[in-house]
């Protein structure tokens, strides 16, 4: 069974390379985009807490 951070993972780097015709650039971006998604997909199964770490930027 595919976790949620695996499905964001391919999500991100199916959305690269829709977005990318290639090239360097379009690395850079199928990677960002990826670690992007796998950040969105590890948040859904709870591993990691986007919440918290956003209150952490508005504090003093």
């Amino acid at each position: 069974m595919i976790n949620n951070a695996t499905l964001g993972l391919f999500a991100g780097l199916l959305l690269a390379i829709a977005a990318t015709t290639g090239g360097f650039g379009g690395f850079v971006l199928a990677v960002l985009l990826g670690a992007v998604g796998l950040t969105l997909g590890l948040q859904r199964d709870g591993v990691v807490d986007l919440g918290a770490l956003l209150r952490s930027r508005n504090r003093g």
